[in-house]
């Protein structure tokens, strides 16, 4: 039987296996239903046509879609996408009815916090920004068009995870693990509402990012890297005691979901036809267990 020191990760760890299952399910596809739009590369985007710069100059007008899309869609929800809504709605709220226990099996010493600290920061802005830039500037010195968009999609992304994140934040005001009596009462934050602790900057930020990664490239080994970094940034927000469990998860559904919806609606279904050399590579790297 296990110890109660373990319910609480193994709760957590079960969570993120169900979104690495969804993910595995989804493959190149989205798991939810989406209409695609405009893409973030098309053929005038050419470097030798318009330049690096141009495609961003429909950045703005995406996001306001994308957030005008994302606020009604409980009401407009597919009922094929009823199933998302119920699993991690109610994995969210089971873990925030237990939050204050669970934080309380961990040992919450101070190596626990310093290491956990050092972890989280792979999900700080300045981790993923430049990661999403990377991808484009990189991608445009070599004319791997997959490679470019894979970094609009991930900056647009961010931009909707962030503001539905500081959305989140601002109207329900919970406190972390380290303020007031240590209950995580929601409207009860100690340092204002844009540091409140539900959901997750880190976890949204993180899974986004990684969810838009394994969208376009929908390969084993890319999946383990990006969900398994994703996963150890949120692990170490809780053991830094910046969230409870029900925070992270909550942002991990959400920036997961945000990944695959703008994926959907963004990616520029041509460049599937001529797969980039990075995806060829790729697709030849067999992961397995051996078995006797």
């Amino acid at each position: 039987m296990l110890g109660t020191a373990w319910v609480g990760p193994v709760k957590l760890a079960a969570l993120l296996l169900l979104l690495f299952r969804v993910s595995l399910v989804a493959q190149d596809q989205t798991a939810i239903q989406v209409k695609p739009a405009t893409p973030v590369i098309q053929e005038k985007d050419l470097w030798e046509r318009t330049g690096i710069l141009h495609p961003f100059h429909r950045m703005p007008r995406f996001v306001l879609h994308d957030q005008a899309a994302l606020w009604i869609s409980p009401v407009h929800t597919a009922k094929s996408d009823i199933k998302w809504w119920a699993i991690f709605g109610g994995a969210t709220a089971a873990l925030i009815a237990t939050d204050r226990w669970t934080v309380q099996q961990l040992p919450n010493s101070r190596t626990q916090v310093s290491i956990s600290t050092w972890g989280s920061r792979f999900g700080s802005a300045y981790s993923v920004i430049p990661i999403s830039a990377a991808f484009y500037f990189i991608g445009s010195a070599q004319h791997d068009q997959r490679f470019r968009e894979t970094g609009l999609i991930a900056f647009e992304t961010l931009i909707d995870a962030n503001i539905v994140g500081e959305t989140l934040k601002l109207v329900t005001n919970r406190a972390r693990p380290t303020e007031r009596d240590g209950h995580g009462h929601f409207q009860d934050g100690a340092n204002g509402r844009w540091n409140s602790s539900f959901p997750s900057g880190h976890a949204l930020n993180t899974w986004a990012l990684a969810s838009v990664i394994a969208h376009e490239y929908p390969t084993p080994l890319v999946k383990i890297v990006a969900y398994g970094l994703a996963s150890t940034v949120i692990i170490s927000r809780v053991g830094a005691r910046k969230h409870f469990p029900g925070d992270v998860v909550a942002g991990s559904a959400i920036g997961w979901f945000l990944g695959d919806y703008v994926y959907g609606k963004r990616h520029n279904r041509a460049l599937d036809a001529k797969p980039s050399g990075i995806l060829r590579v790729l697709d030849r790297v067999h992961l397995g267990l051996a078995v006797d």
